[in-house]
């Protein structure tokens, strides 16, 4: 029988998916104001850091406000990560278009796979983890990615599975999740209590080593 528990439940579902759809949007519209280059560092980190205080520590603050203040909180940090990123994405399709060579086009999607890993956790270390240095950060998230490998997987999957799925029977849902959606999934890993633990441990780690 429908019960008021399962309203609430069911309220709190819709409540989440508006929100994650509001964040997504908000993500958009400050890559687009940052002409892409400039705006999608700043966008992700905010992206990263709302859906850390939230699904961490339940923090659900007015999405607009918290998310503009979160994009200008470390001021040029997000946009030299995400030039870094995209500027070794760039050369590695470039290299994979050119070359011939079977053994260099696989050290390539090796190194592909490397900076997806680095791009899925990046964003969540510069928002919850006190690590200082834009090579500690690159580090830390790489072996978080790497030391939770399945569940790097898992979460790589299920994304890439929700986005082919709404590409291919719901397009208009890509507005209002594309982004939001993958970022989501990552952020649920790393709320693993023992995955908690060990992105503390890398950080001390990460910063000893810097």
């Amino acid at each position: 029988m429908f019960g008021f528990e399962q309203f609430v439940t069911i309220n709190q579902w819709l409540t989440g998916l508006w929100r994650l759809a509001w964040l997504n949007l908000l993500w958009i519209v400050v890559t687009v104001l940052g002409l892409g280059v400039l705006g999608v560092g700043p966008a992700s980190y905010a992206l990263a850091k709302y859906l850390h205080r939230w699904f961490r520590h339940g923090e659900t603050p007015p999405p607009a406000r918290t998310f503009f203040r979160y994009c200008l909180e470390l001021r040029w940090r997000p946009v030299l990560v995400a030039a870094v990123l995209m500027g070794a994405g760039g050369i590695m399709l470039v290299n994979l278009m050119s070359l011939s060579d079977w053994y260099l086009r696989a050290a390539n999607l090796l190194a592909l796979a490397v900076l997806w890993i680095i791009t899925a956790y990046i964003f969540t270390v510069l928002a919850a983890l006190d690590v200082q240095g834009l090579r500690a950060q690159l580090v830390s998230a790489l072996l978080l990615g790497l030391g939770s490998l399945h569940w790097t997987i898992l979460g790589t999957t299920a994304s890439v599975v929700s986005l082919a799925l709404m590409l291919r029977f719901a397009v208009p849902l890509l507005v209002l999740f594309g982004v939001a959606l993958p970022a989501a999934v990552f952020a649920l890993i790393l709320g693993i209590p023992t995955l908690r633990l060990r992105a503390d441990y890398l950080a001390i780690v990460t910063i000893a080593a810097a």
